[in-house]
C-alpha cells in the first residue's frame, strides 16, 4: 500500500485525535497514573491526551504531517515543535493507526519530521518514549535517534487523606 504524507488541516483534527485514543493507551504516562490511583480530574486520559494533540496542532500546525491512504482517508500523523534559539526539533506525539502498523508508516512520517527539521535547519532532533513501547525502543535507533537518559515519572494522590 502507498501513502501520502501532507501537512495538518484543522479538518483533520476529529480523525487525529481518533487515532490518538486508538493508539495511545498502552504509552500513556495519564494512563499508567489511572491504573494506579484511580480517576482524577475532569476526563481520563483519553481525554487529556486527545486534548494534548489539539495543543499539539495549533501551537505548531505547519509541523504536523497526516499520513493519508489509498483512499485518502488519515491513517496515522506526526506532531512536531521547533525550537529556534535551542536548535531543536520536538516530536511531541506519532500515532499509526492499527489497521496500518506494521507497514513502514511510522518510519515514513518520522523522516517527513526529520526533513522538515532540517529544512527549518534545526541541529538536533529529539523523541521520547516509555519503557512500555518496545516498538519505539526499537523504530527510534534504528532512524539515528540515541539514548541520552531515562526518566523515572512518580505520581501520588493529594485528594486522599
Amino acid at each position: 500500500m502507498s501513502y501520502t504524507i501532507r501537512v495538518f488541516q484543522s479538518s483533520d483534527l476529529p480523525r487525529l485525535q481518533e487515532i490518538t485514543a486508538q493508539t495511545f493507551g498502552p504509552v500513556s504516562i495519564d494512563r499508567n497514573m489511572e491504573q494506579l490511583l484511580g480517576p482524577f480530574g475532569q476526563g481520563d486520559w483519553q481525554t487529556r491526551k486527545v486534548n494534548a494533540i489539539a495543543d499539539d496542532c495549533r501551537a505548531q500546525p505547519d509541523g504536523v504531517f497526516v499520513a493519508l491512504d489509498e483512499k485518502t482517508q488519515i491513517v496515522g500523523y506526526v506532531t512536531t515543535r521547533l525550537n529556534h534559539t535551542s536548535g531543536i526539533g520536538w516530536i511531541p506525539n506519532l500515532a499509526v493507526d492499527p489497521n496500518h502498523q506494521g507497514k513502514g508508516l511510522g518510519r515514513a512520517l518520522l523522516d517527513h519530521a526529520l526533513h522538515f527539521f532540517r529544512e527549518r535547519k534545526m541541529s538536533v532532533a529529539k523523541i521520547e518514549t516509555l519503557e512500555q513501547n518496545p516498538i519505539g525502543q526499537k523504530l527510534y535507533p534504528s532512524l539515528g535517534f540515541q539514548e541520552v537518559a531515562r526518566q523515572i515519572h512518580f505520581a501520588m494522590r493529594l485528594d486522599e487523606k
